[in-house]
């Protein structure tokens, strides 16, 4: 049987500033939904989600250059568009978590103002992670994360290898004074060891056990990947490791641990970091 996974998308479409007055379009990335839908979409049932059901906004930034310069976004876009056009509602899958095998939510800026708080993605999320599910992210995805609590009382991110949009690329894009909390401070406050490539735009993916995050829109494919991976490893009882793979520009890296940090730039070649062992000051 193909794995069923569950991509959760936002349904904020806004940014306000104080006033409540529009300040800008937002919504889910183009990529971090296609390259990974690309990736995982031939062998696995994909279901979508969003808090209010109907019409997940995409964000019409991610538009450019996106679907001039990338086949891949290009093409969902102009083939795709029910996937978003018509999502179930979070709520409806409160414990059904045994349905699936993974759940993955796509960044964009808008996660930072709905999901991040939604107290059913946050209960979603519990029910995945105790059930042992994969559970990853991209981007501002992660947001998601920073305010779910397991039943021991210590943050899911506690004491993982993670990664998502760092404040420097906010800064860059100009956006940090839009947005209701800083996302690697955040990550970091609740115990995650972040960690971010060292050049802008360039990807990083983690894999902390079950735990999967990437750092920008470039990790979005290799996010992709690691889920793919851990899914296969998980239907062949093969292993109990977790396997992990970056491509950037022709440069494969893959190495088999139980979590570790794959960073990947123009000018590096890739690096895994296992946990406590070199790991990076951020």
């Amino acid at each position: 049987m193909a794995p069923k996974i569950l991509f959760v998308l936002t349904s904020y479409g806004e940014i306000l500033d104080s006033d409540g007055k529009p300040i800008q379009p937002t919504g889910w990335y183009l990529p971090e939904f296609a390259h990974p839908y690309d990736v995982l979409s031939p062998k696995s049932e994909i279901v979508i989600a969003s808090p209010k059901g109907g019409v997940s906004p995409l964000d019409s930034h991610s538009l450019q250059p996106w679907i001039q310069d990338d086949s891949s976004s290009a093409t969902f876009y102009s083939t795709k568009k029910a996937l978003w056009g018509n999502t179930a509602k979070i709520s409806e899958f409160l414990g059904r978590a045994d349905e699936f095998d993974a759940i993955f939510f796509p960044g964009g800026h808008a996660p930072m103002f709905d999901l991040a708080t939604d107290k059913d993605s946050i209960a979603l999320i519990n029910e995945f992670w105790a059930k042992g599910k994969v559970t990853a992210a991209v981007c501002h995805g992660p947001a998601a994360f920073v305010n779910v609590t397991l039943p021991s009382g210590e943050s899911i991110l506690k004491g993982k290898d993670v990664s998502g949009f760092s404040s420097a690329e906010e800064d860059a894009m100009d956006m940090s004074k839009y947005m209701p909390f800083v996302l690697e401070d955040q990550m970091k406050a609740v115990g995650g060891v972040y960690h971010k490539a060292a050049d802008l735009w360039a990807p990083t993916v983690c894999v902390s056990g079950k735990l999967i995050t990437g750092q920008n829109p470039a990790s979005a494919k290799s996010v992709g990947e690691a889920i793919a991976k851990a899914l296969g490893e998980l239907s062949s009882k093969a292993s109990s490791t977790v396997s992990a793979m970056a491509i950037y520009f022709g440069f494969s890296f893959t190495s088999s641990a139980t979590s570790g940090v794959i960073s990947v730039s123009m000018v590096e070649k890739a690096t895994f970091v296992n946990p406590g062992v070199n790991r990076p000051q951020n």
